[in-house]
């Protein structure tokens, strides 16, 4: 199978990336930028047309939560209209598409784990932007899949393990938001998943238009996962802090973010008979490795 996967310096597609390699079965091929600029309309569509893919992996995306409310018609442009025109060209050369979402499609007041088909209401623009693009997406290609994930973390790019490993090194107490929770997620784990998805599509095992949550096992606030962090820091006897657990209302940002975003993910692991490992393992794992100097 060819996979064509756009965001190509992003978490999941180097993961992706690592994951895939030495697999004779799936050819990665990877869109980027100068030449695939997904803020330039129609730029995406001749990169599919020329690579001719099987699968798109829409890995792209404008992620940072609070700049996305300066900057909305940027993050509008990125996370829906070039998601649609993603899935658009994809159709055109019969492929499927995976389209990445997130946990802040929802507004975070249920006390319970969210499911697919629980209504949507984004309390930020970011939110707003992916809920618009997994809408896009479904309208320009009825051979997607839809994965909402959360929490992001791996070795490579920008991300919270590697802000708090690095925020250690210059500072004694780390001040950590712990009202707000959800599934930290290795970009790793992820990528296993999707490969999982692609070969599902691959031998017909996965009907498509279906819309899945994927995310690391367990539950965990900000304050719990600083702390995990923390705490394999000074196991591998690395620069480490203390991490106090504050509110949200102690520390205020641009966008607003759901309470509890923890996601249902039981849909995912009955129909592939997997589930991703615990969080604190993966994290333990990412850990290790940006402290060894093994990240990008």
């Amino acid at each position: 199978m060819r996979l064509l996967v756009t965001g190509a310096h992003g978490q999941v597609a180097l993961s992706l990336k690592e994951r895939g390699a030495g697999r004779s079965d799936i050819s990665l091929m990877f869109a980027s930028r100068p030449q695939t600029d997904l803020s330039v309309p129609g730029s995406v569509a001749a990169a599919i047309r020329d690579a001719s893919p099987d699968m798109v992996v829409n890995a792209a995306a404008f992620t940072n939560v609070d700049l996305a409310e300066a900057e909305r018609e940027h993050a509008w442009r990125i996370n829906a209209e070039a998601a649609g025109e993603v899935a658009a060209a994809a159709a055109d050369v019969d492929a499927a598409i995976i389209q990445l979402s997130t946990d802040y499609v929802f507004d975070g007041t249920r006390g319970r784990p969210w499911r697919e088909d629980d209504a949507i209401r984004p309390l930020n623009v970011y939110g707003t932007s992916k809920a618009a693009g997994e809408d896009m997406v479904r309208r320009a290609n009825p051979r997607h899949l839809i994965i909402r994930t959360s929490w992001v973390v791996s070795p490579f790019g920008r991300n919270f393990a590697k802000t708090i490993v690095e925020a250690a090194r210059s500072r004694d107490v780390l001040r950590v938001v712990d009202d707000q929770r959800g599934r930290p997620t290795s970009a790793l784990d992820l990528a296993d998943a999707i490969l999982a998805m692609a070969d599902g599509v691959g031998t017909g095992a996965v009907n498509l238009g279906q819309t899945y949550h994927v995310a690391g096992a367990g539950a965990a606030s900000w304050f719990e996962l600083a702390s995990e962090i923390m705490d394999e820091c000074r196991r591998a006897g690395a620069p480490s802090a203390g991490v106090v657990p504050v509110t949200s209302a102690e520390w205020p940002t641009a966008a607003l973010r759901p309470r509890n975003s923890v996601l249902d993910c039981s849909r995912f692991e009955a129909d592939f008979g997997t589930r991703l490992p615990g969080w604190r393992i993966s994290v333990r794992n990412i850990v290790s490795r940006l402290l060894a100097g093994h990240a990008e």
